[in-house]
């Protein structure tokens, strides 16, 4: 059965990029579907929900999308700085992050910045939500990792790191998530907040994937994408996906098949078939779309994506086992749910009925 998708893609030409997607089992094609020069300064970052595509860039602000309506939605200008990254929880809430060291929680109802968080001392350089939504992690140049308490949007711990770690991101089951310095991918346990292992890359890497809970899809600055086993803190598989450095990749997943995403520095975008099975083979090409643009970031859209029924919000803890502790009832089962991540000031409050006298 066909289904229809659109590749969204950023680059240094300020200029973002859509295609539309048509799959079959037969046959994938892609065709340009718009071209928008949506900011004054190269683009950053991007990311999709179920009806909006959001970009960040280096002029400081975040443009809107209405993907349902194929129309802009305005601009959100809380940031004083470049916007260095993105992320939906759900539909309800967007996340973001800045060089000015920012984390700002918005609510895509009335798009209010809900709240707004010193994170770092320096620039925040990546952010991910937990899956259950209760909690994020940011890293930034002040060489701290920080987990947030998204409940009450205060700090539940920090970690001292040597290096600035330029990516972090949960796993899917949100047991453990990894955290990339250079060339290293840290594999961290959250119940321990510790390191279990250490993946180096032979370059310095670009953009991670987890493809499920226990395989990543590691880019760096070579054609190779490599895909890596947490368990066995190894590369089980690799291929070469384009004549230059791939600079991001995405994945979602068809019935019986992940399909992988890369975008290079030679313009091209590459759709990628994979078969998750225990003796991974290198995956075969779906489709490939020659921007002619110099990339930056790629997120994929989907226009429909069911949401699991909502959970309550963890109430607030201050250490790792603590958080562990909260999120255990959710540990190993994957939500993406519309949980209010913080106190919604986006909906109105019901008003108390008057007593009116006789």
């Amino acid at each position: 059965m066909a289904a229809v998708l659109e590749l969204i893609v950023g680059s240094y030409e300020q200029v973002v990029l859509g295609y539309r997607v048509a799959t079959d089992d037969e046959e994938w094609t892609a065709e340009a579907n718009f071209t928008h020069h949506a900011h004054t300064a190269s683009i950053s970052a991007l990311a999709a929900s179920e009806r909006f595509v959001v970009t960040g860039s280096k002029d400081e602000t975040i443009q809107l999308y209405d993907m349902k309506k194929k129309t802009e939605h305005g601009a959100l200008l809380h940031h004083d700085g470049s916007i260095t990254c993105l992320e939906f929880y759900g539909t309800s809430h967007l996340l973001s992050g800045g060089e000015d060291g920012l984390l700002c929680v918005w609510g895509t109802k009335k798009w209010d910045c809900l709240k707004s968080i010193h994170a770092h001392k320096g620039q925040v350089t990546s952010l991910s939500v937990h899956p259950s939504g209760k909690l994020a992690l940011t890293v930034g140049t002040d060489k701290t990792l920080r987990t947030w308490n998204l409940t009450n949007g205060r700090s539940a711990f920090i970690k001292n790191i040597k290096q600035t770690a330029h990516i972090v991101r949960w796993s899917p089951d949100g047991d453990k998530y990894v955290v990339v310095v250079d060339d290293e991918v840290n594999i961290y346990d959250l119940e321990t907040a510790s390191v279990t292992g250490t993946i180096t890359n032979p370059k310095r890497i670009s953009s991670v994937k987890f493809l499920n809970n226990s395989l990543l899809a590691v880019a760096g600055d070579d054609e190779i994408v490599r895909l890596c086993e947490l368990e066995k803190l190894k590369c089980v598989c690799e291929f070469k996906a384009h004549e230059t450095r791939v600079k991001a990749v995405d994945s979602f997943m068809m019935e019986d098949y992940c399909v992988l995403v890369t975008a290079s520095n030679d313009g091209l975008i590459k759709m990628w078939k994979l078969h998750l099975k225990e003796e991974l083979e290198p995956p075969t090409l779906l489709v490939e779309v020659n921007t002619s643009a110099r990339l930056t970031c790629l997120a994929v859209w989907k226009p429909s994506s069911v949401q699991p029924p909502a959970e309550e919000p963890a109430t607030a803890s201050s250490t790792s086992e603590e958080l562990a502790r909260e999120l255990s009832k959710t540990k190993r089962v994957r939500i993406a749910t519309e949980v209010v991540v913080l106190e919604d000031e986006s909906k109105p409050r019901k008003k108390k009925k008057k007593d009116v006298g006789k």
